[in-house]
């Protein structure tokens, strides 16, 4: 279907996994509509990811902390008036709580297109809702469905995070990026029941620094997961890099890149490992890999089979606590894990060979 030129407003402010599985929505509008004049509406916190994007012509900040003090609200309303001159033609709200879809509807777009089993009531405002096929449909395509919903054709021919090549010979230049085989591990997340215990992935490393002697680890994260990192790697300190807390965003994108194989609980990175088409082994307790796991890798997906998960609950209530993932134990994960790097040695050398012939 052809368009004329066209104005978008996205809306997808958090979280970190969110807004990546987001990017497809994205990167296929402008694939499909190379003229649109695109903006998304994003937590400042997490502008940096999107910040000079070959696909956007700009980011619209939410200060959601700022904006909570009435003293603060004149800027948000010169924010809304600013939204309001571009006359969007489509405004498309993939977060689906009120304030997002408020935002949204003050915006005065032409169309705006909403989430069904949208929260706090948001879909009321919305002129198009876009049901989610199943319980069990991905988010990546349930927000793809929007897409064909406003007749753009959805293909997987794009890049989902192109490279930033300065942050690269940042990355390059700050640490020893190019020492061996490089496994990223992510021990953090932010509900406390969907972090792999640390002991676990300390003997992890060992059992794999014991069979890889070439591969090393870079452990990520926050600056609340340095305790964890400590921890980790004390298993195997000449082996181990411990980056919690002293990376940025973009750079935590970049290590991602560079790594052969990631590991990792719940969370954020776990969805920018595969969106870089990364082996993602994901450790999951509460909840649903088919739902909201790292894209396409379903089968990495590992987990204690309870009668309570997924629970899709902050808290546990099962009596032995945190069983889902404190019963997946590091004995399944290496063996995993040297799967994962068997496979890819085989890979390389048949594509080396392939090469000298």
């Amino acid at each position: 279907m052809e368009f004329g030129v066209l104005k978008i407003l996205i809306l997808k402010p958090s979280s970190l996994g969110d807004v990546i599985q987001a990017l497809p929505v994205l990167r296929l509008l402008k694939r499909h509509q190379p003229l649109a004049t695109i903006h998304w509406w994003i937590d400042s916190r997490l502008a940096p990811l999107l910040a000079g994007d070959p696909d956007l012509a700009g980011v619209v900040r939410f200060e959601r902390q700022r904006w909570a003090s009435p003293l603060h609200w004149p800027e948000m309303w010169r924010s809304v008036r600013w939204l309001r001159a571009q006359n969007y033609d489509w405004v498309i709200d993939l977060q689906g709580l009120a304030r997002s879809s408020a935002f949204a509807w003050l915006t005065n777009g032409q169309l705006l297109v909403g989430l069904d089993e949208a929260r706090e009531g948001a879909r009321a405002l919305y002129d198009v809702i876009v049901p989610r096929a199943s319980y069990h449909t991905h988010a990546v395509d349930w927000y793809l469905a929007v897409l064909t919903r406003l007749s753009v054709p959805v293909d997987g021919n794009f890049t989902w995070l192109p490279e930033r090549p300065a942050v690269a010979a940042d990355v390059k230049s700050k640490w020893p990026t190019e020492a061996g085989r490089w496994i990223a591990l992510q021990p953090g997340a932010r509900w406390q029941n969907k972090r792999w215990p640390a002991g676990h992935f300390a003997e992890l490393v060992r059992a794999t620094a014991r069979d890889f002697s070439e591969v090393r680890f870079v452990i990520l994260g926050g600056g609340d997961d340095q305790p964890l990192g400590k921890i980790i790697s004390a298993a195997a300190p000449d082996r181990c890099l411990n980056l919690a807390g002293q990376t940025s965003l973009l750079e935590m994108i970049e290590w991602l890149r560079r790594c052969e194989l990631v590991v990792t609980n719940d969370t954020g990175p776990a969805h920018a490992a595969a969106a870089l088409g990364k082996p993602t082994l994901s450790l999951f307790g509460p909840t649903e890999p088919r739902r909201t796991g790292p894209y396409g890798q379903l089968s990495r997906a590992l987990r204690h089979p309870l009668p309570c998960a997924p629970c899709m609950k902050s808290r546990c209530a099962w009596p032995q606590p945190l069983e889902c993932l404190t019963a997946i134990s590091s004995a399944t994960v290496a063996a995993r894990v040297r799967s994962e790097l068997l496979s890819s040695s085989l890979a390389s050398g048949m594509k080396s060979r392939k090469g000298s012939t």
